[in-house]
């Protein structure tokens, strides 16, 4: 009896621990969300759904296959903004130790950081951060992922910023 005790108690924990993760990217877009300064992107599950319902051809299918997965998409951006300061305001709240970094891509003076959350090698998230001087830019991705896909699905759609996923299916 004791030993089922500790183990229901530690998977709530562990349940508990991972709804706080999705929490705290929610929490934070939601700060952020009317603030004029910053560009906002919120694609739902929903609609996910409903593209991967349209008709399609044999080019499409694997691409579809992959949005019928996504649960959501959310971008946060803004130039002239302390992207130092929001960058470390993220990672305060985010415990990245639930994450595993993918890659770093710098470009100049521009670094972007891609973690994933991943168990038994299946993607539940896509997490894009960077913070810059003066600018901030962060992508959730959530849903069961599959990193070439995303990286066909970043080629299709014309997001500033998605196009650093390109490269990822190199992994």
């Amino acid at each position: 009896m004791k030993k089922t005790i500790i183990v229901l108690s530690l998977l709530l924990f562990c349940t508990v621990q991972g709804m706080a993760q999705s929490d705290a990217i929610s929490k934070y877009f939601s700060k952020y969300v009317d603030d004029p300064q910053f560009t906002v992107v919120h694609i739902s599950g929903k609609m996910f759904e409903l593209i991967s319902e349209l008709p399609d051809d044999d080019e499409d299918r694997d691409l579809k296959r992959q949005i019928d997965n996504l649960k959501g998409l959310r971008i946060l951006s803004a130039d002239s903004v302390n992207g130092v300061r929001l960058y470390k305001e993220i990672y305060t709240k985010l415990n990245v130790s639930g994450y595993e970094e993918l890659m770093i891509v710098r470009e100049g003076d521009q670094e972007f950081k891609f973690l994933i959350k991943e168990k038994n090698r299946v993607i539940s998230e896509l997490l894009m951060l960077s913070g810059q001087k003066d600018s901030f830019f962060m992508l959730s991705l959530i849903g069961t992922i599959d990193l070439k896909s995303i990286s066909k699905l970043s080629k299709a759609v014309k997001i500033d910023g998605l196009e650093k996923l390109e490269g990822i299916d190199e992994r």
